[in-house]
């Protein structure tokens, strides 16, 4: 049996935050259609979170800032994501020693413009592994830190003992992501599993706003900055 308790304490040594196991077989049909029999055919995942810079975050409100901007997108993005890839490398390195297939996908890797996604959901994995749930505005939401975390996760068909609980919706009638978005890109509906993400996000309407904006390099990231459960650290 994989010693998951090894692996959770190797990412806890890296920075990792937010650790847990997630079974797939529930999402299979949604996993095979974002990314293929090749991504699809892995019935378990780990997933794991690295929380942004709090101070980084903050500064959002001047993203027209060419300090922000570099700032925001290298601690927050380049930076985090490297380490997450390191780790779920190390990682996938670990659990193949043991004699079991692996996939670690990488951290932020976007494989489709028009959806703005990847070819696997690390939000779905976390979901999954009850880290949080799925906002309004399709973030995955923390207790703790809210959407301020970047994900990452390793795809395995390694046995793994599921212990976590999926996390009730706890958005309530807050609509703060759905308000603050310069576009009107969320809907403002609750996640519900048999319903399709355009009906809760426009992904058109952010990459036409990233467009629009004259740096060379684009961010917004009102949504993360926003949130209450994120802001109340």
């Amino acid at each position: 049996m994989l010693n998951i308790e090894k692996l959770k304490k190797v990412s806890k040594n890296m920075g990792v935050k937010y650790f847990g196991v997630a079974d797939l077989s529930t999402a299979y049909h949604e996993i095979l259609k974002q990314g293929g029999s090749d991504v699809a055919k892995y019935p378990y995942a780990i997933s794991i979170g690295i929380v942004l810079p709090n101070s980084i975050i903050e500064r959002l409100t001047k993203r027209n800032e060419k300090e922000v901007i570099i700032d925001y997108m290298s601690h927050s993005y380049d930076i985090i994501n490297q380490r997450l890839d390191n780790i779920t490398s190390l990682l996938g390195s670990l659990i193949q020693a043991e004699g079991y297939d692996v996939l670690p996908i990488l951290a932020g890797k976007k494989v489709s413009q028009v959806r703005l996604s990847g070819s696997f959901s690390h939000k779905l994995a976390a979901n999954l592994a009850g880290l949080g749930w799925i906002g309004k505005s399709c973030l995955l939401i923390t207790p703790e830190d809210g959407p301020r975390v970047r994900w990452a996760t390793v795809l395995t068909d390694a046995p793994l003992e599921i212990k976590n609980k999926l996390m009730d919706n706890r958005c309530g009638e807050c609509n703060k992501c759905v308000d603050i978005c310069p576009v009107g890109a969320f809907t403002g509906r609750e996640f519900k599993e048999d319903e399709p993400r355009d009906k809760r996000y426009i992904a058109e309407k952010c990459d036409q706003y990233l467009s629009m904006k004259r740096e060379p390099i684009k961010i917004c990231g009102m949504c993360i900055y926003i949130c209450p459960y994120g802001k109340k650290n």
